[in-house]
């Protein structure tokens, strides 16, 4: 046999090995024809033939008379998996508290995680969608959907924006798979490496990885109670030349702050001064008690993108999420969404979610979120102020609290010693650009009425004051 046969021949025999080892091909099953493999390879069927041998030599195949080859049964061992669990060791970056709620055992404790607990959702409301929308078309159940994605929750958002003084036509609206997806569009639509984006700093940690992710510079910018630092925005804008800026204006994650309307103002003529464009990320908007100043609704949607989603309020587990922009922008976010995705979001989540928001229930739910949240956040407010530990401000509405920890505390070292007793905190700078938010934490008002949360929280300050 030549060096080049020999060659081709282990082409062919590493390509059946890793057909094998990747269960594209399983115990048991048959393997392409020797005509046909050939075909494939671009190789002679003599060649296949000599790797087939060789590998039923090995014990990878089995050969059977009349009917061709196929895996051994013992070709690998048997395919376990074993529940992953969080990383401890990781680094305390913006990908940190993300990781370790979602890989937590459902006993842990999760007062650093942002998603409201399993009973404080409107399953009730979404059971009945279920029900409703098995009997719906075949098409819902088994389709893309359209590249828009669902007309009827496209009418009921288009309502809600109308609600609160946004007027937007439908070819200004697009569904996508999420939230997150809605963002990571947009950054694909309009930013390339090495552009600058503006974030608040703190601002919500997957914003820093998603635009880590994407390769941008990220500049931060100082977050006051009634919005971003305008002085420090404005300096900003002059010396970084940013392409987009990227922000919660209503119950800002992670402050809970909100944007006053001369800041507001300020802002957008300073974005048409300087030629930037403004994502507005709206997920928190139905727990405000009555809407505050919001940035798409005084510019029109001209340099202002709105995205949001249902994940908060509804369901994390139905997940889809929306743009509101420029009708030409949309016109390309939806050849880039279909090129990255195919199609929007499922119809079968976009139709579940429009059912829970056409029924009275969901308006129902939210006010009775607005009163628990309300509740909760002075409970938890009270007993952290018994450990030392204070509100930067109390929010108007939402589940969180950004709290300064007593003099000296490192919110990192905390959230370590409290994840070793199955406790997971939001360290501060986990946050900040700028890396200067070490002396807080974010707290889920939610998830953090375990009387354990506070006894592992007061015990990691005692042990870091003792050292």
């Amino acid at each position: 046999m030549t060096d080049g046969e020999a060659t081709r021949t282990g082409a062919v025999m590493a390509a059946i090995r890793m057909k094998v080892s990747s269960r594209a091909l399983g115990a048991g099953d048959r393997l392409p024809s020797i005509r046909s493999f050939a075909a494939t390879m671009g190789v002679s069927p003599s060649t296949v033939v000599e790797a087939y041998d060789r590998l039923a030599a090995e014990g990878v195949i089995r050969a059977r008379r009349g009917s061709g080859f196929y895996v051994a049964g013992n070709a690998l061992p048997p395919m376990t998996l074993a529940p992953a669990g969080p990383r401890h060791d990781r680094a305390v970056d913006p990908f940190w508290v993300s990781r370790q709620s979602l890989d937590a055992d459902p006993a842990v404790l999760k007062p650093g995680c942002g998603w409201l607990p399993a009973d404080w959702m409107p399953t009730a409301p979404l059971r009945r969608a279920f029900r409703t929308l098995a009997r719906s078309g075949d098409a819902v159940l088994t389709g893309y959907g359209d590249t828009r994605g669902s007309p009827l929750l496209r009418r009921l958002l288009l309502g809600r924006f109308a609600e609160e003084g946004l007027d937007a036509s439908p070819d200004q609206l697009l569904l996508t798979g999420s939230g997150t997806q809605a963002a990571d569009l947009i950054c694909r639509f309009l930013l390339k490496p090495g552009d600058t984006v503006l974030v608040d700093d703190p601002c919500y940690f997957n914003f820093r990885a998603l635009l880590r992710a994407h390769g941008v510079r990220i500049v931060g910018v100082p977050r006051t109670p009634s919005g971003p630092d305008l002085a420090a925005f404005e300096a900003a804008l002059a010396m970084e030349r940013p392409r987009l800026y990227l922000t919660n204006s209503a119950l800002h994650n992670p402050t809970g702050a909100t944007l006053s309307p001369q800041t507001a103002h300020r802002l957008l003529g300073a974005a048409t001064a300087h030629g930037l464009t403004i994502v507005e990320d709206d997920i928190f908007a139905d727990f405000e008690p009555e809407p505050s100043p919001r940035l798409a609704v005084l510019d029109g949607l001209e340099r202002v993108i709105r995205i949001g989603s249902f994940s908060k309020t509804l369901s994390a587990s139905i997940r889809c999420g929306y743009i509101a922009a420029r009708a030409d922008w949309i016109e390309g976010l939806i050849d880039l969404q279909v090129a990255t995705s195919f199609a929007g979001p499922s119809p079968v989540a976009a139709e579940l979610i429009a059912g829970v928001l056409a029924e009275g229930g969901y308006r129902k739910h939210m006010a009775e979120l607005h009163r628990r949240l309300a509740r909760a956040r002075r409970e938890t407010a009270t007993r952290l102020e018994a450990l030392g530990i204070r509100p930067w401000l109390m929010p108007r509405g939402g589940f969180y609290l950004w709290c300064r920890l007593p003099e000296g505390r490192d919110s990192a070292a905390l959230a370590r010693k409290a994840m070793a007793e199955n406790v997971i905190l939001a360290p501060g700078n986990v946050f900040s650009v700028s890396q200067t938010a070490a002396a807080f934490l974010r707290f889920n008002v939610a998830q953090s009425d375990d009387p354990r949360v506070l006894a592992v929280i007061r015990q990691a300050m005692d042990s870091h004051h003792a050292n």
